[in-house]
């Protein structure tokens, strides 16, 4: 039997849906026939290569957000410049709204943690390019602009949104992503041969929790009551839900937003105050096939996501697409 929250999240799951489908955009439009082609067109065995690139696709775009939110500027013009273009290759550009500007911190925490973060997400950067060596990718296009006008039409949550506009936008910014980025690391583990490389990834995975950790506990404080912040991130989840599983498994079975409900504990009613701030599969409907364990996504649920289900995987943060086989 569903609980109250699982019946709150499936009628926010359906009103995404339904919104994704009538926006007719060329990225989502779509959506819920392009996307399970596309969900199983990776057949050939990937190395461990091809999926560190994959994650180096995904750390350039987390380096690029964080960094410009907290400095102005892109990776490659930092005091201690990141490179872009790597191996030869031409490293992409950043799209930004017109006359951009970092973020106006209020809140000292949120600062810190922004600039926390940026510099982790460089050094994830660096130590991809490191680790892989003459096989490092450059750089893809990333649109960081119209991106997030359209996920955010997308969701319902508006016509446009600009993350660094507040600490609060900003924080809703990087909730798209790091959830993402925790799911993708987890879903790519198993494909990983090298035990030297997988402990890496884990590691990056472990660093890609905590922010996600942080990012919804930082959320739920700012929100404070309200519940704006919080619906956001429920129509964010169900977006990257329906995304990720346009004709597959049930919705509301791989992402959570936060939420402030009421539990049964121990066989007790539905009376004990909990928020979801973990986003794992404790709040499934049945207890019995719960084992708090983090969600993973395949390699294509995560290019479904990132292009906004875009044809050829390109669309919404990589316009042209991401560079490697993973693309």
């Amino acid at each position: 039997m569903a609980n109250l929250e699982t019946q709150i999240l499936d009628e926010v799951i359906v009103k995404s849906r339904r919104k994704m489908l009538s926006l007719g955009g060329a990225a989502l439009a779509g959506l819920a026939v392009a996307g399970v082609t596309k969900a199983n067109a990776q057949t050939t065995a990937l190395t461990d290569a091809d999926i560190l690139n994959f994650a180096l696709n995904l750390e350039y775009l987390e380096a690029q957000y964080y960094n410009l939110a907290v400095s102005g500027v892109t990776i490659d013009k930092l005091a201690t410049p990141i490179p872009i273009s790597v191996n030869g290759g031409t490293g992409g550009t950043v799209v930004l709204k017109p006359n951009f500007a970092k973020v106006p911190f209020v809140d000292t925490a949120i600062a810190a943690y922004a600039a926390e973060t940026a510099i982790e997400e460089g050094k994830h950067v660096s130590f991809l390019q490191t680790q892989l060596g003459s096989a490092a990718v450059s750089m893809p296009n990333i649109d960081l602009y119209t991106s997030f006008n359209t996920l955010a039409a997308a969701a319902g949550i508006g016509p446009a949104f600009d993350p660094f506009a507040s600490d609060a936008t900003f924080l809703i910014g990087a909730y798209i992503f790091e959830d993402v980025g925790v799911t993708a690391y987890h879903g790519a583990a198993g494909s990983i041969s090298n035990k030297t490389t997988l402990t890496a990834a884990v590691g990056i995975h472990a660093v890609e929790a905590y922010h996600a950790g942080l990012v919804r506990l930082s959320i739920n404080r700012l929100d404070a009551g309200s519940g704006t912040l919080l619906d956001y991130t429920q129509k964010i989840s169900a977006t990257r839900s329906a995304l990720a599983n346009p004709g597959g498994k049930p919705l509301a079975q791989d992402d959570f937003g936060i939420m402030n409900t009421t539990v049964a504990l121990q066989g007790t009613s539905a009376t004990y105050p909990v928020t979801t701030l973990v986003d794992v599969d404790i709040s499934e409907s049945s207890a019995a096939t719960s084992y708090s364990q983090g969600f993973a996504r395949t390699p294509q649920q995560v290019l479904q996501i990132v292009t906004g289900g875009g044809a050829g995987n390109k669309g919404v943060f990589y316009p042209a697409g991401l560079n490697g086989t993973i693309k």
